[in-house]
């Protein structure tokens, strides 16, 4: 069963408050698209068995001031300076979500390139039991929830490009 609760906020000022880095900022890639993130972006894809047999993936809310707001997305953001991608997607996923580099099992990534730009997505399992309203959202989230990957909501339009080659790979049926 899909579980849409809303986490908790989080009180910790450390994930409430933004670091500016020094490679955040806006960029076009050679396809003409505007992507935030001097030296790429990456973002953490969990994934689980569902209850169905099938797969679930978590999946965040975007607020509404952020660029595609109010889309559900992978946790995730611009890379800092030579912070690796599993690096930066665990980052964003502590920042965002509250999650843990022990809560989660790394596995494959994957690099979406735009010429000049690139978001690499990193797939995971959670470690142990992993519930949306045990995780502390910062301000960038609104909510989030475990989803099948026949029954997803609105996505981000970057996810939603992707998720067909995502989908095959969490799904254990990639070439």
């Amino acid at each position: 069963m899909t579980d849409r609760c809303p986490a908790r906020r989080s009180t910790d000022p450390r994930q409430t408050v933004g670091v500016r880095s020094p490679t955040d900022g806006w960029t076009t890639c050679a396809l003409g698209h505007r992507h935030w993130g001097l030296a790429g972006a990456a973002g953490l894809l969990l994934h689980r068995p569902g209850d169905g047999g099938g797969v679930e993936v978590l999946l965040q809310l975007r607020v509404g001031w952020s660029h595609h707001g109010g889309t559900w997305g992978t946790p995730g953001g611009a890379l800092h300076p030579q912070e690796s991608a599993v690096d930066g997607a665990l980052r964003e996923a502590g920042e965002e979500l509250g999650l843990r580099r022990a809560d989660v099992v790394l596995g494959a990534e994957s690099v979406d390139d735009h010429g000049g730009w690139s978001y690499t997505t990193v797939l995971a399992t959670p470690a142990g039991a992993l519930e949306p309203g045990d995780l502390a959202l910062n301000d960038e989230s609104e909510g989030v929830g475990w989803f099948a990957l026949d029954a997803l909501p609105v996505l981000h339009p970057g996810l939603a490009a992707t998720l067909p080659a995502l989908a095959r790979v969490v799904s254990g049926t990639a070439p």
